[in-house]
């Protein structure tokens, strides 16, 4: 092992950190690892077997390890130990070097910190890695973010650890400041949408039709085996049926308690959807049924005070409605994706990012947890027309939206009648259904803001902004 002169080093020797170091590793490239926990470095240093890797037990260490400009990166939670770990390593580095951050920091935390760095003549980058710690080790979708000059100090490196579609790494630039991070934020919000819209068709088939967990699994295999709804999602909810519960035996999803929790990402998402005001109603839907799923005490409560369908109402047949629900399954993916690119486009403009939506939607096609079939059709898309405001816009998929909406209506009219709730499902039509009117009522809501608030609206039948002293008596 050569001391001297190592290629990348990573602070943050978790399940991540870990994991993408080895598989650094095994791309021929020389690292050195430090944490804060000891347990962490050694079970590093009794993976790393004969991979050109460097356990140290300080952040000295570590960076004296380095060939310059040195390149240092973090797999460490988002906000102050993020802050914390580049307070330590800036004693030891120079003009020139590298911090990356491969967290799922805020990109308004990423924006500081880039400004700052960039003040001692230091390049970062805020870099979104997705894939779990499966894709870390063997192949993730990389977004990275911030200084170009430090981006091309590490591309090799990344362009190798990345996973690779048609022989492509799923990695590429994303901009400049916290463009990459932002990226990332944007992924993890379709990524709640997609697993709501999962986890409604789940509901349906088990409440509504009483199905096994070897049926489920039959019906997400199959589903997962057509082009149009082959994702990683669908996949290892197939999978998620059949898995058995090691103590009991029993099926494990069985076993799982109904509250779900969140990191946060999903929130960002949705919070600065608002502030650019760009609709994303199916990615909110989804943060607040997680949202709503905590609450399970006060929902056993009102279950014994209100009433309802029991779930059972469904008149239709089980093969059909199958059919009907892979269709709304599809719709649904496609308006999360819509929503999602919708707001890289807006931010991109607004943060002044340049995001290409062609190579995100590229990128995403493999490592990633969104990664699905019809990212490539997402991708040809934008690469055609690289002004497209909106998938729905797209000749394909509008054509696609249009020929299954039938079925994306009778699935929610089934599910309100049979009193499941399939918020994401009906967030998605109404997106739909907003986004193709000619008109909408929101004529009143300008008319009713002027009468209380003297807001002023404007007319369809002359230029300029007016304002009504509306009559108070009838």
């Amino acid at each position: 092992m050569n001391n001297e002169g190592y290629d990348i080093a990573m602070i943050g020797l978790g399940t991540m950190g870990r994991n993408l170091v080895l598989n650094m590793g095994d791309k021929g490239f020389s690292v050195s690892g430090f944490d804060r926990e000891i347990d962490k470095v050694n079970m590093l240093k009794d993976e790393s077997g004969q991979r050109n890797i460097l356990p140290v037990r300080s952040v000295e260490e570590l960076v004296k390890s380095l060939k310059k400009p040195r390149l240092v990166m973090m797999l460490v939670p988002a906000g102050a130990p993020v802050d914390a770990v580049i307070s330590d390593v800036l004693p030891y580095l120079e003009k020139g070097d590298v911090i990356i951050d491969g967290g799922n920091s805020h990109f308004t935390d990423t924006d500081r910190r880039v400004t700052e760095l960039a003040k001692k003549e230091m390049n970062f980058l805020g870099v979104g890695i997705s894939g779990g710690e499966k894709g870390a080790r063997f192949g993730p979708s990389i977004m990275p973010g911030g200084s170009k000059e430090g981006y091309e100090s590490v591309r090799k490196i990344f362009e190798a650890v990345a996973a690779k579609v048609e022989d492509k790494p799923c990695v590429a630039y994303m901009g400049p400041g916290s463009a990459g991070h932002y990226v990332k934020m944007v992924h993890n919000g379709i990524e709640y949408a997609v697993i709501q819209l999962i986890a409604e068709t789940y509901h349906l088939l088990k409440q509504g039709f009483n199905l096994d967990e070897d049926e489920l699994h039959d019906i997400f295999s199959k589903w997962n085996s057509q082009k149009d709804l082959q994702s990683y999602l669908i996949e290892i909810t197939s999978r998620i049926f059949i898995q058995n519960d090691e103590q009991t035996k029993k099926r494990l999803i069985n076993l799982i308690k109904d509250s779900a929790k969140q990191k946060g990402t999903g929130k960002w998402t949705s919070q600065d959807a608002m502030d650019l005001q760009v609709p994303v109603p199916t990615i909110d839907s989804a943060v607040m049924m997680r949202d709503l799923s905590v609450y399970k005490n006060e929902r056993e409560e009102v279950k014994n005070k209100v009433s309802g369908p029991d779930g059972k109402n469904i008149k239709l047949g089980k093969d059909e409605f199958i059919k009907k629900l892979g269709n709304a399954l599809y719709f649904g993916m496609v308006t999360s994706y819509a929503q999602g690119m919708m707001l890289l486009k807006s931010a991109s403009k607004q943060y002044k990012y340049d995001i290409q939506l062609d190579t995100v939607a590229s990128i995403w096609r493999g490592g990633c947890i969104i990664r699905a079939g019809m990212l490539s059709q997402i991708c040809s898309a934008f690469k055609n027309n690289n002004e497209l405001n909106n998938l729905l816009l797209d000749d394909y998929f509008a054509q696609e939206l249009s020929r299954r909406q039938s079925d994306v209506r009778d699935v929610i009219k089934t599910a309100i009648d049979a009193g499941i709730p399939v918020a994401a499902m009906m967030a998605s039509l109404s997106y739909y259904d907003g986004y193709r009117s000619k008109w909408l009522p929101a004529n009143l809501i300008q008319a009713q803001r002027d009468y209380f608030g003297s807001h002023t609206y404007e007319r369809i039948d002359r230029e300029g902004v007016f304002h009504t002293q509306w009559n108070e008596e009838e």
